[in-house]
């Protein structure tokens, strides 16, 4: 009797410990599972007023280009996830006829909100950086057109003259609810900042000379980074008007954001300026750079090319642990709006597309009665 025990009391401590170890796992997994939230960050950059999918210069339809089929891009990533944020990396205003005429003919008056921004507004975006050629139609016209946005604005290194204080709002500290993997919900602080060249000191000379100064990109975010994180930070993303190189760093590097990367309490950089896309092969040979992931220097990174013909996309794994969320895995892609022979991959934004078409319409107008 006592040789048949054995076996069998092998054979339940077995099951016991399958068991136990089974729930344990689970009880592991689960717990893992409520601390960590999905994030999903996406970037629209360097649109130039690109809001239809249309070349004015040519007269006819554009499926390369166009912030209406982007919107769809938007539309699909957000519904993909629990949670998001939107930004837009500046050089949003300048870049075509529709800017130009709306610029130099029709002008900005009180009250009325620029199609950019009013297409800003609807999309929702979460906050937005300035770029060098939001200055090509002057101060004047940059504050009128601002007045229409119903998000931060935001900009850290160009600073007033005579206040010697940043001429826009540096940075700002965004609270987000969001919901991890268990369907908990936590409260998230999101630092942003955003940056441009240095170079506008030379390329706008005459609307900015004696109004502003441009201090160097990688200093004023160290300047800048620690306040955020002492203001409750739980993660920073810059929104870096400012191209991607590897070419030795000094204070008026035009393209900074490698430097950025080395900047720890930075966790994603969303880049612009260069009309490039990242991750992709033409940067194939910058160094510690994995394509795969779009990291750089073990930093996620975004540029979505320009005109709206990319979206760009970070997706963030974060944990907290101690009451700190720190980032635990990241990739970077971006998604086309058209393929290479310029057929569109996605439908209009029908509704983006009524809230704009009567400037569009007026663009065209004007271009036809020039006969051109």
């Amino acid at each position: 009797m006592g040789k048949k025990r054995v076996p069998l009391l092998l054979i339940l401590l077995t099951l016991f410990w399958v068991s136990n170890s089974s729930l344990t796992y689970a009880a592991e997994t689960n717990l893992e599972n409520q601390k960590i939230v999905d994030l999903r960050i996406l970037e629209t950059t360097d649109l130039h007023a690109s809001l239809l999918n249309y070349d004015y210069y040519q007269t006819k339809k554009d499926n390369r280009v166009g912030l209406v089929k982007t919107a769809t891009l938007i539309r699909e990533a957000r519904n993909e996830v629990k949670n998001s944020l939107l930004f837009d990396d500046g050089d949003h205003l300048k870049g075509n006829p529709l800017g130009e005429y709306l610029a130099r003919i029709r002008g900005m008056h009180k009250g009325k909100t620029h199609p950019v921004y009013r297409a800003f507004n609807y999309l929702q975006y979460d906050a937005i950086a300035i770029g060098n050629h939001e200055f090509n139609y002057g101060v004047g016209f940059l504050k009128t057109a601002l007045k229409g946005l119903n998000m931060p604005v935001l900009n850290a290194n160009v600073y007033s003259v005579k206040k010697n204080k940043p001429f826009f709002t540096p940075y700002v500290i965004l609270k987000r609810i969001v919901v991890d993997r268990s369907g908990v919900q936590h409260e998230l602080k999101i630092g942003v900042i955003g940056f441009m060249p240095t170079q506008i000191m030379k390329w706008d000379k005459a609307n900015l000379e004696g109004k502003v100064i441009a201090k160097p990109i990688v200093e004023t975010a160290k300047d800048f980074v620690p306040i955020m994180k002492a203001e409750g930070a739980d993660l920073i993303i810059a929104l870096a008007h400012t191209g991607i190189s590897s070419e030795p760093y000094n204070p008026d590097t035009e393209n900074a954001v490698y430097y950025l990367t080395k900047i720890p309490e930075i966790d994603a950089i969303l880049a612009g300026h260069s009309h490039s896309v990242f991750p992709g092969p033409v940067f194939s040979n910058l160094p510690n750079t994995n394509l795969e992931t779009g990291q750089i220097n073990g930093k996620p990174v975004v540029m979505a090319g320009a005109f709206g013909n990319h979206l760009g996309m970070i997706d963030l794994q974060l944990a907290k642990a101690e009451d700190k969320w720190k980032v635990l895995s990241s990739t970077s892609l971006t998604r086309p709006i058209a393929d290479e022979n310029g057929k569109s991959l996605v439908k209009t934004d029908k509704g983006l597309y009524k809230l704009v078409k009567p400037e569009h319409e007026e663009t065209v107008d004007f271009i036809k009665k020039l006969g051109l």
